[in-house]
This record gives C-alpha cells, sequence and structure tokens, in this order.
C-alpha cells in the first residue's frame, strides 16, 4: 500500500473516494491527485463456501459491509467525509445486485455531502490503474478476468476492442473448469490457481480443442472438451496442465496479432487473470520476439478494488467527463470499453513512483 500522508498534506487537492462493486469485491479506496496518491485501499472480498457465486449473496454481503468499508477508508486516509470533492462509482459492467449495492451506497454519499459523482466503466478502471502502476503509458491491453477478456488499446479518443472472447471470459473458464473438476473452491490459494497447483505434474493431451478466430477467441468449448476429458478417464493432472496451456497461449497468440496490427511497442496486462505468473511469462516472451517492452499490473491491485474507481473518477473529474446526477446514476450491465470516451489520455497518476509493496 502507499505511504500515508497527515491531514494536512491534502489540502489544495481534489480527494476522490471510489467504490467498486462489479463482482466479488466491496472495494472501498481514496486518492488525491497530490502525492502520495492513495490515501486508503479497503476491500472486503465475498468468497462462496462452495457452488458459484450467487449475486444475491454478493449483494447481501456488501450491504452488511458497506458501511463498514466507508468508515474504514476515511480512518485510513485521516479525513472528515466533507474534506471529498467528490464520489467515484462503478455502474458497469457487472452483476447487477452486486452493482446496485454500491450505486446507492455512491449517490447517498454524493447527495449528502453535496459533491459530483462519477459514474465510471469497471473495464476503463482496469486499464487506467494498470497505465499508472507501471508507466506504460500507451500499451496494447491484454484484459483478462472472470468476466472480461480483451485486447484493447487507445486510439481516436476511445479504447478500442482489437479482439475479445465469443462466448465466456477466460477467469470464468478457469473457475468453472475447477469447481467441476472438483478441484476448487477456493479457486485461487497462495496467490496461485487451483488448476497451477493441479497442472503442476501434468503432461499435454491431444483431447482438447484450440479456438481461435480471427482476433477473438473461444473457451466453451475448450472447457466442455475438458470436462468430458475427465470423464473418459484422462487423468485430472493432464487435463489442467492441457487446458491451462491452450486457455494462455491462444489469447497470447491474439494480442500478439493485436500488438502487430497496431503497431504499437509496449504490452500490458490488467484484470484478475492477470496475477498469473505463467500468462504473463508467455506475454514477456512474445513481447521480446517483437521488440516490445512487457509490463504486468502488480498482483494486488491485478484484481477488482477501490483505487482503480477512484483513480478513474479522479481522471474523469480533472477533464470534466463522467459526472452523473445522483437520480441519473443508473448501473449498466453490459456497459462496453469502447463506448466510453478517454479524453484524459495519456495524462495518468503516477503512481509507480510512489507506490510500494504493491
Amino acid at each position: 500500500m502507499a505511504n500515508v500522508a497527515t491531514r494536512n498534506s491534502y489540502q489544495n487537492n481534489n480527494i476522490i473516494l471510489g467504490i467498486e462493486s462489479t463482482a466479488h469485491t466491496l472495494g472501498v479506496a481514496i486518492v488525491s491527485d497530490n502525492p502520495p496518491y492513495i490515501l486508503a485501499d479497503v476491500r472486503y472480498k465475498y468468497v462462496p463456501q462452495k457452488g458459484g457465486i450467487l449475486p444475491r449473496e454478493v449483494a447481501q454481503f456488501f450491504s452488511l459491509n458497506a458501511g463498514r468499508a466507508v468508515s474504514e477508508a476515511l480512518e485510513q486516509a485521516g479525513l472528515d467525509p466533507r474534506e471529498l470533492d467528490a464520489i467515484a462509482v462503478a455502474l458497469g459492467p457487472g452483476l447487477g445486485p452486486a452493482l446496485r449495492v454500491g450505486a446507492t451506497i455512491g449517490r447517498a454519499l454524493a447527495t449528502h455531502l453535496r459533491i459530483p459523482l462519477i459514474g465510471v466503466n469497471h473495464a476503463i478502471a482496469h486499464l487506467e490503474i494498470a497505465r499508472a502502476l507501471t508507466g506504460l503509458l500507451d500499451p496494447v491491453f491484454l484484459y483478462v478476468s472472470g468476466g472480461n477478456t480483451t485486447v484493447t488499446s487507445h486510439v481516436g479518443g476511445y479504447y478500442r476492442v482489437f479482439g475479445e472472447t465469443l462466448d465466456i471470459a477466460l477467469g470464468n473458464a478457469l473457475d468453472t473448469f475447477a469447481r467441476e473438476s472438483g478441484i476448487a473452491p477456493p479457486y485461487v490459494k497462495g496467490g496461485r490457481h487451483a488448476i497451477d497447483y493441479c497442472a503442476e505434474n501434468g503432461a499435454f493431451i491431444e483431447e482438447l480443442p484450440y479456438t481461435v478466430k480471427g482476433q477473438d477467441v473461444s473457451f466453451s468449448g475448450l472447457l466442455t472438451a475438458s470436462l468430458r476429458a475427465l470423464k473418459k478417464g484422462y487423468k485430472i493432472e493432464d487435463v489442467c496442465y492441457t487446458f491451462r496451456e491452450i486457455a494462455y497461449s491462444s489469447v497470447v497468440e491474439v494480442t500478439e496479432r493485436g500488438l502487430a496490427h497496431i503497431g504499437k511497442k509496449q504490452v500490458l496486462t490488467t484484470g484478475g487473470v492477470a496475477a498469473s505468473d505463467l500468462l504473463n511469462w508467455k506475454l514477456e516472451k512474445m513481447s521480446e520476439a517483437h521488440n516490445a517492452k512487457f509490463k504486468r499490473i502488480p498482483k494486488r491491485y491485478a484484481g477488482d478494488n477501490g483505487v482503480m474507481i477512484a483513480l478513474t473518477g479522479l481522471l474523469s473529474l480533472k477533464y470534466g467527463v463522467g459526472i452523473v446526477e445522483p437520480r441519473r446514476a443508473y448501473i449498466r450491465q453490459r456497459w462496453r470499453l469502447d463506448r466510453v470516451p478517454v479524453p484524459w489520455f495519456p495524462d495518468t497518476i503516477p503512481l509507480w513512483r510512489y507506490t510500494v509493496n504493491a
């Protein structure tokens, strides 16, 4: 986490409280546009005891912990709520019930404090925090998470999509296979996915499909074939290894095509699956072959968090975009990142200079 400054050092700065509630993590963070930038970072993660995530249970968990999360963030920052300049909240894409909790908190705070409310696109926030934490200001992104698999880069005022999943996202495919095969939950242990542990002594098998269509990928066939292979008697270690190799190699391939098409010289991973060491190693080798600079987002900020929402809200406030009336702060479950103008690009907040132990 960033170093913590005293309250007096925040004077004359824009100070934004950000709320993330799109999936399993309720994140509340506070950032400033002057060092040390990250003033507070609080996270409450919902972990199901069995099976997958049920949106109504996530929403209930968020509702029970929302007040505590906001209070803890203000305490970490040493701030009175009246010292905030704006509230930023993720309005999509994501799970409807979970999004509604965050939107409700954001509307209430902005209305009570009489300060601007900024609607943030969750996917854009993942891109912006990656730029801010690494210093790669104009990269080709591979954005991979539970709900997203996208190759994107900034062109002409927007993040343009140069490749994406045609069905389920990479993170969803990994988690679903892990759950259905019986090796999870928990899906992540010690910073590694359950499939990584399972695949350690595995070998490649020819049973599973590799599906890349132009610059897009598909994982539903791979998922179905992997579960079928287990029923046929293939060793779980071999299926895990092959599933992982095919899934990661396919997204590296479409990232490479995007890099060649756009002609940029930077590659950056972000999103929850970007915590994978193996995926980043593959991307690094691909980038070296194209004389491109590669960086990964620090693991602490790969997954969902409030810092990325507050950061994007701060940039939006500086450039006068994204401000909404609280009563019109509607959630958008399928809010595509290529529909959001990004007028601040390539401006960012240089978090890489001050963030430690990320």
